[in-house]
């Protein structure tokens, strides 16, 4: 999973935070033990219907992956709403985006929001404005993301923390 780049390693993540209306996408870099902050921001769609929406989704996900070149993308799980046309709507938002990154040969990772937050904030209920500072914090970023992009960068660390345990885990076993 890691990617040879000069001398040093890296793996570059990205994480995206699925909407129909606004879809927050973030790219980190874990190198060793650190992590480094690439891009981050929002596709807003614009379309009438929802086939237009979709295809702002996938084809603006396609553009950063082209750009950014990420070793794997981390997407958040839907959780199921009240409204269960919500849920459907954000299912869909959150197909295109897994979509975008097969078409361009990444593994997909997945987890929930509570994952996300109980990895980046330590509490599994915090609120956005929590995981917007521990973002911030964790990435050494002059102002906080916006709540959307923030989201989707949580996504890429929470993946960040999880690879570092595994790799710890199998150092272990190795000795």
């Amino acid at each position: 999973m890691l990617v040879q780049s000069g001398v040093s390693k890296f793996l570059r993540i990205l994480g995206i935070d699925p909407g129909l209306r606004v879809t927050g996408f973030g790219v980190i870099e874990v190198n060793q033990q650190s992590l480094t902050y690439v891009t981050s921001g929002c596709i807003k769609t614009t379309g009438e219907g929802l086939p237009d929406r979709l295809k702002e989704i996938l084809s603006g996900l396609m553009e950063i992956i082209e750009s950014h070149d990420p070793t794997i993308a981390v997407v958040e799980k839907v959780f199921v709403n009240v409204n269960p046309q919500s849920t459907l709507l954000l299912g869909q938002a959150r197909g295109a985006a897994i979509s975008a990154a097969v078409l361009k040969d990444l593994a997909v990772s997945e987890f929930t929001a509570l994952q996300v937050k109980q990895s980046v904030v330590g509490n599994g209920h915090a609120d956005k404005s929590q995981v917007q500072e521990m973002v911030r914090r964790l990435l050494n970023l002059p102002s906080a993301p916006s709540t959307d992009a923030a989201d989707a960068l949580a996504c890429a660390i929470c993946y960040a923390h999880s690879e570092r345990v595994t790799s710890r885990i199998q150092q272990l076993k190795s000795r």
